[in-house]
């Protein structure tokens, strides 16, 4: 039996959290088109953007409200006010999945939480887009948002980061992104990144090198654009057994020697075995 959409006409009360084209106008959906044709109010960053794509849509024009991070706060009751009458509200940002670096997390929470449906209408999303043309694993990923515009704390951010095993995915402005890949090089040994650009448009481009390469590159010549940051999988290499003595140590704490071992060679690559016979070693 086939689930019924909740596009239906008339459309279904709710909040629809709705993708929209991060460059290329045909990615736009069916199911997005419908949405815009009969939404009873439209949420966006900025309404001139969502209008212009409207326009460009050749669709009717529906209520535009803006909703972003200054006046997301007061906006929020008065959105929850409109899905209590039973009006069809839909969110979107300026290109892209609403929440992924965008507003909207709070709404989608407090919508929930007040009994509300809360639809996906996907679509583009420029992280995902990045991801599966950049030739980096991606069986394991994490979205990690923008790195932070000053260095310490961009410092310690890549920090917190060392021996990821997964690709490890970053939106990045062009003026920063020399900085941010110097400091990719410097702390996370200069790995191989790719840097995605103007996913969709016409002059797309994806560049990948060292990142104390294209640091170099981009020095001089911020590129202009949408960016998307990408970093592989970190090689890590596993301690000696003589420097996962304190790790042992501290689990041995709470655990039996078995469970230590087993608990140590988890977090660290070691074999179980050579643990568990080290300390056994230890005690005679």
């Amino acid at each position: 039996m086939t689930t019924p959409s909740p596009l239906a006409s008339p459309m279904a009360p709710g909040l629809y959290v709705a993708a929209t084209p991060i460059g290329n106008l045909q990615d736009v959906s069916d199911r997005l088109r419908t949405a815009f044709s009969q939404a009873d109010l439209i949420l966006c960053e900025d309404t001139r953007v969502t209008g212009k794509l409207v326009t460009a849509l050749g669709l009717p024009s529906r209520p535009l409200r803006r909703y972003d991070d200054h006046r997301g706060e007061a906006a929020r009751p008065q959105i929850l006010e409109a899905l209590e009458r039973g009006e069809a509200v839909v969110l979107v940002s300026d290109a892209g999945t609403p929440l992924i670096a965008d507003p909207g997390y709070k709404l989608v929470a407090e919508a929930r939480a007040a009994g509300h449906k809360v639809f996906s209408i996907p679509g583009p999303c420029a992280a995902i887009a990045a991801l599966s043309i950049a030739g980096l694993p991606s069986d394991r990923f994490s979205f990690q948002g923008f790195l932070p515009p000053k260095r310490g704390a961009r410092s310690n951010r890549l920090e917190a980061l060392k021996g990821r095993d997964e690709t490890l995915i970053f939106y990045e402005t062009g003026p920063r992104l020399a900085a941010s890949l110097a400091d990719i090089a410097s702390v996370l040994g200069d790995p191989v990144v790719v840097v995605g650009r103007e996913l969709t448009k016409l002059y797309e481009e994806v560049v990948d090198g060292p990142a104390s390469a294209l640091a170099a590159q981009y020095q001089d010549a911020p590129p202009k654009g949408e960016l998307v940051l990408l970093i592989g999988p970190q090689e890590v290499t596993p301690p000696s057994l003589e420097e996962a003595d304190p790790l042992m140590k501290a689990a041995l704490q709470t655990l039996s020697l078995k469970d230590a071992a087993a608990k140590v060679a988890t977090d660290t690559g070691l074999k179980k075995r050579e643990l568990y016979q080290r300390w056994l070693d230890r005690d005679r």
